[in-house]
């Protein structure tokens, strides 16, 4: 069983609804879940996960957003060398730059992603929601 930690940030709800969403599915596939905003994380913990998941709404000019989630992220990954990670998000508008951005960051600081990222535009409902859970569960079988 995978123990899967997922941080993120969250300003409208969209991200955190995102979060919940693949929390739900990596637990339907049997994984056990800590889901915490980036706010109430440590750095420490990281470690003691099989997989980190970071989520980040697109800001401003296509960035994760900057006050709290980038400067966590950055500082953790030297710790995070060929850790196992999976990244999330959602946008207003704009064609995913900052996910592919984020991506490449993270491959290049010696992480193993899953992929390239989910991002969902606006409010993750619907088909949308259901592509939250889909992900939780490709994250407890990575």
């Amino acid at each position: 069983m995978a123990n899967v930690g997922i941080v993120y940030w969250s300003g409208t709800g969209n991200t955190e609804r995102m979060a919940e969403l693949i929390e739900q599915g990596a637990k339907e596939a049997g994984a056990a879940v800590t889901r915490k905003n980036v706010a109430s994380a440590s750095q420490d913990e990281l470690a003691g996960y099989d997989v980190v998941v970071f989520g980040s709404p697109s800001m401003g000019a296509e960035v994760v957003e900057e006050s709290e989630m980038e400067p966590f992220v950055t500082s953790a990954l030297p710790g995070l060398k060929d850790k196992k990670a999976a990244l999330f998000g959602s946008y207003g508008w704009g064609d995913g730059e900052w996910m592919r951005n984020w991506s490449a960051q993270l491959k290049s600081a010696g992480l193993k992603l899953l992929d390239d990222g989910l991002i969902v535009n606006e409010t993750p409902d619907g088909d949308k929601a259901d592509s939250c859970v889909a992900y939780g569960k490709k994250i407890a079988a990575f």
